[in-house]
């Protein structure tokens, strides 16, 4: 998949986040963008290639023309990790397989504890509908919809209002329902709604969360999953579950501020977006995961920060050091024994370094072993071997 795509390739499949899109000028007559993600990108090569089955994972840079906040890992220039699996599948099986790794991913990393936001589309639409939304604002309204998760309920209602020309009585309906959020027990709940049950999108989308609820059940996962109906993510090309992680423990004794880095993965299904590349316009549903590598190690560096801890700088094994003058080729040629052996060595590139400057870099960039070789270690044919931390030294 390439950086740089012709224009008409990217626009029309983020929506509202097509601001974002870094547009380049007219290139010898070519408009050209930078990519945006790796979800476009990924159904073009199905479509380009006529792919109907396909599992993998990605991971490369991506381009956002964004107020950056390198604090909450929030750059211009960043990687993402994609997960996703096309194909023809029964219902919500890949789906609750993507929120498995997320989950497992997040869980390993051990970054503190998270929540898993889940929602569908088709509720959402269902929703709309059922408080007399016209279809061409259900887009426009989602878009607002997502916003709750950073602004509060009144700030999000007057957008609706103001902005987007939607009813005070509308907005209000739309309220009632987009604040709600639980497991299980709220589905059947919602099932059961005389207006929602009457809405064919609703009742579809709804009846597969109660099934993606009883796949992660059996996943053994449902205690970090939340169906939350506020979460609508702002991009256009999601035709049914949605998914989002966010993380909870962002308070820290030690910071001064609390780490707020906001979601750090997200992703859902997106059944049409392969059939606008393809000229037959032939679908092949997707559904996948994106996870924010940057905003990851935001939060990881803050926490190696306040703990105090040392990081190894290096994977250096071992750093072949020499305590006297002239003695520049003993150590290039142990070094290349060792390189030769699959060792990870290095050495300070001066041609008499001080023993006590070597032995203070391996301490300061955590390498657990210097190879000491003096004259006297030259004359009787060995090696010192000192363990950095310890101080000991063995010869051989």
């Amino acid at each position: 998949s390439p950086l740089v795509f012709l224009q008409e390739t990217l626009t029309g499949k983020y929506g509202e986040e097509a601001k974002l899109i870094y547009e380049l000028q007219d290139q010898g007559g070519e408009l050209l963008a930078l990519r945006y993600d790796l979800t476009v990108p990924f159904a073009r090569y199905l479509a380009m290639n006529k792919i109907t089955n396909m599992k993998r994972y990605h991971v490369a840079k991506v381009y956002r023309r964004d107020n950056p906040a390198t604090t909450r890992g929030r750059y211009r220039e960043f990687y993402q990790c994609d997960f996703d699996i096309a194909g023809q599948f029964d219902p919500m099986i890949p789906d609750a397989e993507c929120l498995k790794i997320m989950h497992e991913i997040l869980s390993d990393l051990q970054l503190g504890d998270f929540l898993i936001k889940v929602n569908d589309r088709r509720i959402l639409n269902g929703v709309f509908a059922v408080c007399g939304i016209p279809e061409s604002k259900f887009v426009t309204t989602c878009s607002t919809v997502d916003k709750l998760d950073k602004i509060p309920w009144q700030d999000v209602k007057n957008e609706m209002v103001e902005e987007k020309g939607l009813s005070h009585e509308a907005a209000d309906r739309i309220g009632e329902y987009v604040q709600l959020h639980g497991g299980l027990d709220l589905i059947e709940r919602l099932l059961q709604d005389p207006k929602l049950s009457q809405n064919k999108l609703a009742k579809e989308g709804l009846g597969d969360m109660k099934l993606l609820f009883e796949y992660l059940t059996l996943f053994g996962i449902t205690g970090k999953i939340s169906f939350d109906l506020s979460l609508a993510r702002g991009l256009d090309y999601y035709t049914g579950v949605i998914f989002e992680a966010v993380l909870l423990q962002q308070e820290n004794d030690h910071v001064e501020e609390p780490v707020s880095v906001g979601s750090v993965a997200g992703g859902g299904r997106y059944d049409g977006l392969v059939g606008m590349f393809d000229p037959k316009g032939r679908n092949v549903p997707c559904v996948g995961v994106s996870i924010g590598i940057e905003r990851i190690f935001s939060i990881l560096e803050q926490r190696v920060k306040a703990s105090g801890e040392k990081v190894r700088a290096t994977e250096t094994q071992v750093l072949v050091a020499t305590p006297q003058k002239n003695l520049l080729a003993a150590r290039l040629k142990l070094i290349s024994e060792l390189w030769d052996a699959g060792i990870k060595a290095e050495m300070f590139y001066k041609k008499d370094p001080k023993l006590l400057k070597q032995l203070q870099y391996c301490e300061d960039t955590g390498i657990p072993l210097a190879a000491i070789v003096g004259e006297q270690e030259l004359t009787d044919g060995i090696v010192k071997l000192r363990d950095v931390a310890t101080r000991e030294e063995v010869r051989m």
